[in-house]
């Protein structure tokens, strides 16, 4: 694009249809390490699992995951309309099925926008939120491989 600055992104994050990679090492016991873009994380099972719950478990991440990316839409569109962040919070539960395959069975997602609100702002606050992506993937499943290395 001939006279405009010259675009910059975080060369550390991919763009749409890169391959984003991340590892997993086993730590110690049934706790894991998991490194991503040079951040690391950690996860382990509770004692009552056999672990030594130093950290949350897998599918508490999962929970996670969907809890922070509809955090971070619900905060941008807060942003994009000039509108403050400050006291938004989400809060999720889940109950893991209980027949096999082990899975999680449902999800439930509140979120509590910052007190200023105008009510006028809450359905759309709410549509924005419940498209990010984690949502949207529980939505498409995506193609899973699981293959072990030569």
């Amino acid at each position: 694009m001939t006279g405009t600055e010259p675009q910059t992104r975080n060369t550390n994050q991919p763009r749409d249809g890169e391959v984003h990679r991340l590892e997993v090492t086993h730590v110690d016991h049934d706790a894991y390490a998991v490194d991503i873009r040079g951040h690391r994380l950690r996860v382990d099972q509770p004692t009552e699992a056999g672990g030594t719950d130093t950290a949350p478990t897998p599918t508490e991440l999962f929970a996670a995951s969907l809890a922070t990316c509809i955090a971070f839409y619900a905060g941008r569109y807060l942003r994009r309309h000039g509108l403050p962040r400050t006291g938004l919070r989400v809060r999720t539960e889940f109950t893991m099925a209980t027949d096999r395959p082990a899975r999680v069975a449902a999800l439930r997602v509140v979120i509590v926008p910052p007190p200023e609100l105008p009510a006028q702002r809450r359905d759309a606050l709410l549509a924005v939120a419940s498209h990010c992506t984690v949502h949207n993937t529980l939505h498409q499943p995506p193609a899973v491989d699981i293959e072990l290395e030569p």
